[in-house]
């Protein structure tokens, strides 16, 4: 076995040649390996297997190493096309991008995308590019990078769907999460949000405090992971996606996953025992009710972790709160007023854990508001059925009513600024799940589905500190997105010549300091070069 290489019109081929005996009979058979990329590497490329390793010796073939760069593939025709709509090749679009670069660099944040170990940090950045400014799927990224000044800021990337695929393969591996997040952790200790929460009572003990959710992914692919669940009522086919995140500044600080068919109420000690092992320390977190039972109260509190959660109204603490306290509820030392909402909140002490023998306390509430909703929903149905008068009953009194448990006594005052900042894991998941790219869930496998997921925490959190300074312009990440992607730039034979930049471009780019070029020095490719003489030559 052995292999032929031999020149056409100046690009190195190779074949191997394979003896084959069946009996007394010797036979030959020729493999075409394709363009040679790298002979010292074993390196080629072809239509059936992309860019790959072969290894005579062993006979195998393996993935192509992430720092080689195979030649660019050159478009043939006028245009490029796709679909049915062809696009100059000497005209890219440009706002989005150049804003998306300066932002992360202003941030400083390409060092901390840079802690991930791909040898191949273009492909890297242009991917997180993709998933941050573009809602087509995976598919159309090299579409996206050629006609984009991506290419120019990304030079050596590399984004076929294969070489797309074994990078998410490689990022997805458990060392890349832990040297992204060891490095991303350090980011979030200095980052300073507009929207900085306060510490509602509690002193330093909030510094540090978590928000613990997850959200559901919907899927059809033939993951282990992937369960039917049953939330809340809804029904489908999915992943749990975990999310922590950092109270005070709203920013995610690390996710993990498991299998749709998994409770959240069982997932709480292993979140815990995950986070310290990535040094992530608190002292006190926000659960929703799906996370509360005793035994995480026990787990937490045995961590020194407090914690304040609303508890189901099917749990006793709430049932006995409901007979002994609601009568008297709505009464006017009860009253606290919150975001232009009106509250009726009550203080007792209560036992939680598994055993019941730890102290706690127990806030039961009436949000009028929501009561009101409820009852004008009540009343609707009563059009359509006959209720009876004590279910009916029954209904109105718990209507609007939720109870929370905390271990630390937190005023009335303070009690609902600091549990309804629980929403911010709710803007997090919506972040990821629209321009963050969570959804839908391009990937064949379980090793990209993880990287997948490195991939759209990264740019959940960008898209985050994006729209915390966007607050109070009137505008948000994607509207910004959507004005800046028609400024374009023309390639010519040394600069690109950048569109003006309309009103709203020029706000986005002074509420950030950012000066946008008139021209950008630039060195065409020689497909650029050739297209740029044939029109001219066409126009003579």
């Amino acid at each position: 076995m052995f292999i032929v290489y031999q020149e056409k019109k100046g690009i190195e081929y190779a074949t191997l040649t394979k003896s084959i005996r069946k009996g007394a009979t010797v036979s030959k058979e020729y493999i075409n390996l394709g363009r040679v990329i790298d002979k010292e590497k074993g390196v080629y490329q072809n239509r059936k297997r992309g860019v790959f390793t072969y290894d005579p010796k062993t006979d195998e073939y393996g993935i192509c190493p992430e720092d080689i760069i195979p030649p660019k593939v050159v478009k043939r025709g006028e245009y490029y096309t796709i679909g049915h709509k062809q696009h100059s090749l000497l005209v890219l679009r440009f706002g989005d991008i150049f804003f998306f670069d300066k932002f992360l660099k202003q941030l400083d944040f390409y060092e901390i995308i840079d802690s991930i170990p791909y040898s191949n940090k273009d492909t890297l950045h242009a991917l997180v590019a993709f998933y941050s400014l573009s809602s087509i799927a995976n598919y159309g990224i090299q579409d996206w990078y050629e006609l984009s000044y991506a290419k120019v800021i990304y030079p050596n990337a590399v984004l076929s769907s294969q070489r797309v695929s074994e990078l998410l393969a490689k990022i997805g591996k458990e060392e890349s999460k832990r040297a992204f997040l060891s490095k991303y952790c350090e980011f979030v200790k200095k980052c300073q949000m507009q929207d900085q929460k306060g510490d509602f009572g509690l002193s330093k003990e909030i510094d540090d405090a978590i928000l613990i959710d997850s959200t559901g992914l919907p899927n059809d692919i033939k993951m282990a992971v992937t369960g039917v669940n049953n939330h809340n009522g809804n029904i489908s086919v999915e992943v749990r996606l975990i999310y922590v995140v950092q109270q005070k500044t709203g920013l995610p600080l690390f996710f993990r996953y498991v299998a749709g068919n998994v409770v959240d109420s069982t997932t709480v000690k292993r979140t815990i025992e995950e986070m310290k092992g990535l040094g992530i320390n608190t002292k006190f977190a926000l659960l929703d009710s799906g996370y509360y039972n005793g035994i995480n109260a026990d787990i937490l509190m045995d961590a020194g972790i407090s914690f304040i959660s609303r508890v189901g109204t099917n749990h006793n603490i709430f049932k006995n709160a409901f007979s002994t306290l609601r009568k008297d509820l709505e009464s006017k030392e009860n009253l606290v007023k919150h975001n232009s909402r009106v509250y009726f909140i009550v203080e007792i002490k209560v036992k939680i854990g598994k055993n019941k023998n730890r102290d706690a306390y127990g806030y039961f509430c009436l949000d009028t508001t929501m009561r009101n909703e409820s009852q004008k929903r009540i009343n609707a149905e009563l059009a359509d059925e006959d209720m009876e008068e004590e279910k009916l009953y029954d209904s109105m009194q718990s209507a609007g009513l939720f109870m929370l448990v905390c271990t630390r006594k937190v005023e009335k005052q303070n009690l609902l600024g600091l549990y309804f900042t629980r929403n911010q894991v709710e803007e997090i998941f919506k972040i990821g799940k629209g321009g963050g790219k969570m959804l839908p869930i391009c990937v064949e496998s379980e090793e990209t589905f993880r990287g997948h997921l490195l991939i759209t925490f990264i740019t959940s959190v960008i898209l985050k500190v994006l729209m915390d300074r966007l607050l109070d312009t009137g505008y948000s990440p994607e509207k910004i997105f959507s004005v800046l992607q028609y400024q374009i730039v023309q390639i010519f034979p040394k600069y690109l010549l950048t569109s003006e930049p309309v009103k709203k471009m020029n706000e986005i780019y002074s509420q950030f300091k950012m000066k946008c070029p008139t021209t950008i020095e630039y060195t065409p490719s020689e497909d650029e070069l050739k297209r740029m003489c044939a029109v001219q030559q066409n126009g003579a």
